[in-house]
């Protein structure tokens, strides 16, 4: 029986890599995006923001909710301004809030939900420059915890908490071979994540091998947050 999940920012990279492998794994994908027009999904909404007002409707049974959106703002702790500490909260953490409470009753319709939130590894590490994400990732990681106990056992709530990983988002970071290889060398892995990385992992917990996990915490970083490179 093919299941039905939605994807909210599935312009990322690492929802498009998310999609190809669950579309072959014979999942229907909704996407949901802020950029636009987005190809390849099973059926498709361009919203302005994640403000429950703005979602559509949908009439579906959603077995599963992924949410991407997110932002890498980085810069001393004293050159934030309130309205960037809001506007990364907003995107990072309300908008998960908004897309769960508005798609809750579809969840309830599956036999076996699943949400998925993405997290960061800033937020298990101390990180210079990283204190506004690292508080509205915080309040993701609060979120899964506390919506798993609240959903359980109908619907299961997990979190992945990723190192930098080679996304449009962090094209910033990765301009030179030099920048690369500085990053690189900051992961016990020696290397950057890729999109797949993190997809495979959205599409384990998902599926129902994943069926006794929830309320966990999952660091896809190339040790980053718990090794010492």
């Amino acid at each position: 029986m093919r299941k039905t999940v939605l994807f909210a920012g599935a312009s990322s990279a690492i929802a498009i890599s998310a999609k190809t492998i669950l579309q072959n794994e014979f999942y229907d994908v909704i996407g949901l995006s802020t950029k636009g027009e987005i190809s390849d999904y099973d059926s498709s909404f361009s919203v302005i923001d994640y403000s429950v007002e703005n979602l559509p409707q949908l009439e579906v049974s959603l077995d599963g909710i992924v949410y991407y959106p997110g932002t890498i703002n980085l810069k001393p702790f004293h050159r934030y301004k309130d309205e960037e500490f809001i506007n990364d909260f907003r995107i990072n953490a309300l908008g998960a809030v908004n897309v769960i409470q508005k798609y809750l009753p579809n969840l309830k319709q599956s036999s076996n939900a699943s949400i998925v939130l993405i997290s960061s590894v800033a937020v298990g590490i101390g990180m210079p420059f990283h204190s506004s994400i690292a508080m509205a990732k915080g309040a993701i990681e609060g979120l899964t915890r506390s919506l798993a106990s609240e959903f359980a056992p109908t619907i299961r709530v997990n979190a992945i908490a990723p190192s930098l990983v080679d996304t449009p988002l962090s094209a910033k970071f990765l301009t030179n071979d030099e920048k690369i290889e500085a990053m690189q060398k900051r992961n016990p892995m020696q290397k950057i994540g890729q999109p797949e990385d993190i997809a495979n992992m959205i599409s384990f917990l998902l599926s129902e091998k994943s069926s006794w996990v929830t309320g966990q915490i999952f660091s896809v970083d190339g040790g980053m947050g718990n090794l010492k490179g």
